[in-house]
């Protein structure tokens, strides 16, 4: 590997392929969900505990900071590198304790700086590791969902959108249990999943992001002992809601993760709403209802020169399920936690990232393969024509309103199992009728392509 950059060394020997292969199509996580996020977003809890109790009237032995150490608080957030992290790290490895070694780097840090420095025992103070990273965790996970997943998801419905107003016309033979049915527009199927789309993404967006940072077990004991004339529970609930959270007042040491598992069958519902249409896409894509376009130099099979695989949506319902089975054992194992506390929590909440990676894979990989699909209407008129059987639905309901005799059954004698259904033998059915004049013109006049109802109309509304 002499002759790799840097960058191919690291994407050749990942471990992990959103580190590796898919790495450019998951970086937009990488600033809260990697080590370095992680360790930000503690550097930012622990500072605004800090500046929270030099600004506390009771707590006279941390005196307000001036504007100049306000903003050199300010500026360390703002201005974190990877070098900070990387010496946060070194300190790690002597204490074989993560937090702790932000704690010294932050006295490490502001030794320099009077007003810091002479409070520096302040920094943590009264804090469990817990109060610093289940905000943490809180911050990454409320601003991936603003910046990163909701856009995507935002873009995906407005992509389903344009394809179900586009098509809204296209009449398309539907399938139940995978035979022929009564027809719909392709507009219209597109349709269905952006507005289930919409329904999943609002639900996520509802979910409330909480936190707490009450001590040890959740009761502020040492707070009370220290500062007894405190509101400790007021000032804990401001300081978490300053970052944007919710606060909860009822824990043990560690926040007990239900709504992490909320978030988490959140983005599995919406996962299984798009898995269900990288099937439907695949399968229209087999049937030949959609070409996909193709990219100079691309190949489909290494031996088959003719193939134009549908490998976007294969792509994307592979990665989907990745992420739905560490979504599903997120949501399952996190609020369960033996006593005031156990560690299994905190191995499996630096997979957050993992599962939301393989999620935006997914996702991105689902966007691809949309934006390559021509619809071939030729072969959506060639099977609807194929298939005038499709119309004894709308012949037997006819005869139900105005009384004529077992109308279900007559229709399934003529038509059940039977091949070559055409065009000619239903008008001879219809013409054998006992119904008014008009009707019969009706029922003459409609073909499979024009028995969609309502499809239409409901796909522009979308």
């Amino acid at each position: 590997m002499e002759d790799a950059t840097a960058n191919e060394r690291a994407a050749l020997t990942a471990l992990s392929p959103l580190d590796g292969r898919y790495a450019g199509k998951v970086s937009a996580l990488r600033g809260e969900f990697s080590e370095f996020g992680l360790i930000r977003h503690r550097v930012r809890i622990e500072l605004a505990w800090l500046s929270a109790l030099a600004a506390e009237p009771v707590i006279e032995e941390v005196p307000p900071f001036s504007d100049a150490t306000r903003k050199a608080l300010a500026e360390t957030i703002e201005g974190f590198a990877l070098a900070d992290a990387a010496r946060i790290k070194a300190i790690e490895r002597e204490t074989n304790h993560d937090v702790k070694a932000v704690e010294y780097w932050l006295k490490e840090r502001f030794a320099g700086v009077a007003e810091v420095a002479r409070v520096s025992e302040f920094i943590h103070f009264a804090c469990t590791s817990e109060d610093i990273n289940n905000l943490a965790h809180a911050l990454a996970l409320i601003e991936a969902r603003r910046d990163v997943l909701l856009p995507l998801l935002h873009d995906i419905v407005a992509d389903l959108r344009v394809l179900a107003h586009a098509h809204a016309d296209a009449p398309m033979l539907g399938r139940t249990h995978g035979q022929p049915a009564t027809p719909t527009t392709l507009g219209k199927e597109i349709a269905n999943v952006a507005a289930r789309l919409d329904r999943q993404i609002a639900a996520f967006a509802k979910v409330v992001i909480k936190g707490k940072m009450n001590g040890a077990v959740g009761n502020y004991n040492a707070h009370v002992i220290a500062y007894p004339a405190v509101d400790w529970e007021r000032f804990a609930a401001k300081v978490v809601m300053s970052l944007g959270l919710e606060f909860n007042p009822y824990t043990t040491q560690i926040e007990p993760h239900d709504w992490i598992a909320e978030y988490c069958d959140a983005l599995a519902r919406t996962n299984n709403v798009l898995v269900d249409l990288d099937r439907d896409i695949w399968g229209y894509v087999s049937l030949g209802y959609f070409r996909q376009r193709t990219n100079a130099g691309e190949v489909g099979s290494s031996t088959m020169p003719h193939k134009v695989n549908p490998i976007d949506f294969e792509n994307s319902e592979g990665n989907l399920g990745l992420a739905n089975a560490l979504l599903r054992h997120l949501a399952d194992k996190l609020p369960i936690s033996r006593w005031q506390r156990d560690l299994t929590d905190s191995t499996v909440l630096r997979n957050l990232g993992v599962a939301i990676g393989h999620a935006v894979l997914g996702w991105t990989s689902l966007r691809q393969g949309l934006a390559r699909l021509d619809v071939d209407h030729e072969r959506l008129a060639a099977d609807l024509d194929a298939n005038w059987e499709v119309l004894a639905e709308a012949i037997q309901t006819a005869m139900r309103r105005y009384g004529l005799p077992e109308p279900y059954e007559q229709l399934k004698a003529l038509t059940r199992g039977k091949s070559g259904i055409s065009r000619e033998s239903l008008h001879r059915f219809v013409e054998g009728l006992a119904l008014p004049d008009d009707v019969k013109a009706r029922l003459h006049s409609l073909s499979p392509s024009t028995y969609t109802g309502l499809a239409a109309a409901l796909a522009k509304r979308v």
